[in-house]
């Protein structure tokens, strides 16, 4: 069982005005939720440990999560309300974010609502985006990434959000908890630039993260695909073509799709993923790319199912010089 920590939101997509009214449309979201709800699809046992509301909005979350066969028994519910992530887009076609989500319920998890000991069956556990961050819920999280360390196969994304926390050293500072516990970084190259700053390259990004005790470092690189870092080193996979409806989910499909491959293979544990070769690695970034690939042509953050990515493949669908953002975080 691979055990997500992390938020469960409402994306709420809110139209042009109409007199005095804006319509809208509320999205269950959340970047570990759909971490959790890819790993399921996937058939990989996944459960979710997070903070969530007993409002309609909550209830939707913790139905959506249970229904999809996500093991819900960690789950804290609260009184606090659900976290609502407003995106309207202007005339001109740009969005505009604002985020609402102070004292919420996906950040009002403290140590004392973490499980005293986790069963045998969790073989690993992901922590990512910005409930690694903010309180109390990313020091809650740190003290179960630190008790884990060396247990469990530990898998963090930073899904760097900025409209959230904009104060990039806050962040890194937070997030370094999290890295020095880590046995995969997921990352894209938006976070890097965003979060380890614009020139520093992905080569190195890798190095800090290995440095810290990582064994296995993968970032994504949109169109050109993704790159993985290991100390036996350096592995790369082109990007799909294939027609784009979204990116929304594209990240959170392929970090789901590289825990559930490794769990098909026999390969969710730190010793083995310290050893993966180079064709292992290979074969794990082409299928966890083909995942993505998968999710843009749909509407929205809509993961795929084992089947779904196997025709993929089947399909040998890999051209060179690809030119879609597969891969992007979003």
């Amino acid at each position: 069982m691979i055990l997500v920590c992390g938020e469960a939101l409402i994306d709420l997509f809110v139209g042009p005005p109409e007199g005095t009214e804006m319509p809208s449309r509320a999205v269950a979201g959340g970047s570990p939720f759909n971490v959790a709800i890819g790993l399921a699809r996937q058939g990989a046992r996944a459960a979710f440990l997070g903070g969530i509301s007993r409002d309609r909005f909550g209830v939707l979350l913790a139905d959506i999560l249970e229904r999809e066969g996500v093991d819900t028994r960690f789950i804290v519910r609260t009184d606090r309300l659900s976290t609502l992530s407003a995106i309207a887009t202007a005339p001109d076609g740009q969005p505009s974010y604002s985020f609402h989500g102070e004292a919420a319920a996906d950040r009002s998890l403290t140590p004392e609502d973490l499980p005293p000991q986790l069963p045998d069956e969790v073989r690993a556990l992901t922590f990512g985006s910005y409930t690694m961050v903010v309180e109390p819920v990313g020091s809650a999280y740190a003290l179960l990434a630190e008790r884990e360390k060396g247990r469990r196969v530990i898998s963090v994304d930073p899904n760097v959000r900025p409209t959230v926390v904009r104060d990039m050293k806050r962040w890194g500072i937070a997030a370094e908890r999290f890295y020095r516990c880590a046995t995969i970084v997921k990352a894209s190259d938006e976070d890097v630039r965003t979060a380890l700053g614009e020139g520093i390259s992905l080569a190195d990004a890798a190095a800090y993260w290995l440095g810290l005790g990582a064994r296995l470092v993968v970032i994504t690189r949109g169109a050109a695909g993704a790159v993985a870092f290991s100390a036996g080193g350096t592995v790369s996979v082109p990007g799909r073509e294939v027609s784009v409806r979204d990116t929304v989910g594209a990240g959170d499909t392929f970090h789901a799709a590289l825990l559930a491959h490794l769990a098909a293979t026999g390969r969710l544990d730190e010793a083995a993923i310290a050893v993966l070769d180079a064709e292992a690695i290979g074969d794990l970034l082409t299928y966890a790319t083909a995942a993505a690939a998968v999710t843009i042509t749909r509407r929205g953050a809509d993961l795929p199912r084992r089947a779904d990515i196997e025709a993929v493949l089947s399909a040998q669908a890999v051209l060179p010089g690809t030119s879609v953002a597969a891969l992007c975080d979003n």
